[in-house]
């Protein structure tokens, strides 16, 4: 009797064991396979693309022309979303604190400044983003009204020569023309005094006027000014001229160092913790973007230069830019807010 029962515990065990090893089997099975799973099937549902920066913004525009072509290459509608405010760090935090699951990007090409101009931010600018893809650069342009100087050589003159320096105008503290303008100067050596406005059609105007001496900016802002002789461009931030501008030396042509070159660019990153899956799908799909006859159509419209590179080249290209940013940040002594 007492064998018996025994047998009969014995055999119910067994068959809890066997259970228990299929449910649990099953279920470790099943998490051990979400994870890639989830990255080989992406994307499944919409993208958003955060700008943190304004509509009509350089990073606005080539993530729209990048990012439609995106969609239609997976299938699946890409959504921009601008979220301008404290210097592009509101847009970028949104994304940096977002699931890491390749559904929420952001496109945005002034981390470096926003690291060096803010000396608290609600993230950490290597270590919570990952580099995909740039979109590519924009040359920034010396520009200056007809009648003020002629060459770059004359400007640099000018500053060189006064005590208190010339006058340079800016869309604002820690802006690619703020940052353009003051590594000009330092690798000139001559003295500019900063005048910050609200954005760079303000900038320029004032430039235009002859109440300001001078102004880097980005080709999109001076294009048809300078079309319209209302302002003279004196050189371009480049190593190669620009197709928008082939008759305008490059710094390196004015003979200023390549140090002296500020590389405004643009191009996504993913939070931190992304699926590898997912980061080398999406630039994988980026980069193929990025050779359609359309997108090259409108970036060379633009002035956009490529800038191909792959993943740990990108990676590599953003520590270093955000590197020299504060550097030259403390060189300028530029105030950290």
């Amino acid at each position: 009797m007492q064998q018996r029962e025994d047998d009969v515990k014995g055999r119910q065990s067994s068959r809890r064991s066997v259970l228990n090893a299929i449910l649990f089997g099953g279920a470790a099975l099943a998490l051990s396979a979400s994870g890639p799973a989830s990255a080989q099937d992406w994307p499944t549902r919409n993208i958003t693309v955060v700008v943190p920066l304004g509509a009509g913004s350089a990073s606005d525009i080539m993530a729209r022309v990048v990012m439609e072509q995106v969609g239609k290459q997976l299938g699946q509608t890409v959504v921009i979303e601008n979220r301008p405010g404290a210097g592009g760090t509101i847009g970028a935090n949104q994304v940096a604190k977002s699931a890491p699951d390749g559904y929420t990007v952001l496109a945005y090409g002034a981390l470096a400044t926003a690291h060096a101009l803010y000396a608290k931010l609600p993230y950490d600018t290597v270590n919570d983003f990952i580099p995909v893809i740039p979109f590519g650069q924009q040359p920034l342009v010396v520009i200056t009204a007809p009648s003020k100087y002629k060459t770059l050589g004359d400007l640099i003159a000018a500053g060189k020569a006064k005590a208190d320096g010339i006058d340079y105008s800016t869309a604002g503290a820690g802006s690619a023309s703020h940052f353009g303008a003051e590594r000009l100067r330092a690798s000139a050596g001559f003295k500019a005094q900063h005048i910050p406005f609200k954005g760079a059609a303000e900038a320029v105007t004032e430039v235009v006027a002859g109440r300001i001496d001078f102004s880097v900016q980005l080709p999109t802002t001076t294009l048809p000014l300078l079309k319209d002789g209302k302002l003279a461009a004196l050189a371009v931030s480049a190593n190669k001229r620009s197709g928008l501008f082939p008759d305008v030396p490059t710094f390196i042509e004015a003979g200023l160092p390549a140090e002296a070159i500020y590389p405004f660019y643009s191009g996504l990153f993913l939070p931190a913790k992304t699926p590898r899956a997912i980061v080398e799908r999406l630039h994988r799909e980026a980069a193929a973007a990025l050779q359609t006859e359309a997108v090259q159509t409108r970036f060379k419209q633009l002035g956009v230069e490529a800038m191909p590179m792959n993943l740990e080249q990108f990676a590599k290209f953003v520590r270093d830019d955000v590197e020299a940013t504060v550097a030259l940040a403390k060189a300028a002594n530029i105030q950290t807010q």
